[in-house]
């Protein structure tokens, strides 16, 4: 895992997603997010790193849409402007990250053999929180 820090695009992954994001039309961009975010969601056992950095990539964009959230500002992040995200991307955000910070998850597995993983889960869980709160 190509990892630099506990950033929500710290990693080759969550970067490569941003190239992406950036790289899809404009209108198509929710779609790409939304496919993410169900694919984490919907596994059902063990949660590839890929796809965990992915998901939290995903979540963080929406997120930064929300009341409270935190601008993406990290040059490794879309450098394209998203177009405004549905909110119904929201409480699928949410699931994608249970998934992610879940036991059967290989992001949780591999921070916990580091000291990051606490800052690393507290950077996931403010998200969830962010995302959370907007759906209330």
């Amino acid at each position: 895992m190509g990892t630099w820090d506990i950033g929500h695009f710290d990693n080759d992954t969550a970067a490569d997603f941003g190239g992406t994001i950036d790289d899809t039309p404009a209108d198509q961009r929710a779609d790409v997010l939304a496919e993410t975010l169900r694919r984490a969601a919907a596994t059902d056992g063990f949660l590839d790193s890929h796809y965990g950095a992915q998901a939290i990539a995903a979540a963080a964009l929406i997120a930064a849409q929300c009341p409270g959230g935190e601008p993406i500002t990290t040059a490794y992040g879309p450098k394209k402007a998203l177009p405004e995200l549905p909110v119904a991307l929201r409480p699928l955000a949410v699931e994608a990250l249970d998934q992610v910070l879940s036991e059967d998850s290989e992001l949780v597995e591999l921070w916990g053999e580091t000291s990051d993983l606490a800052p690393w889960r507290e950077g996931v869980e403010r998200l969830r929180q962010t995302l959370t709160a907007a759906n209330a």
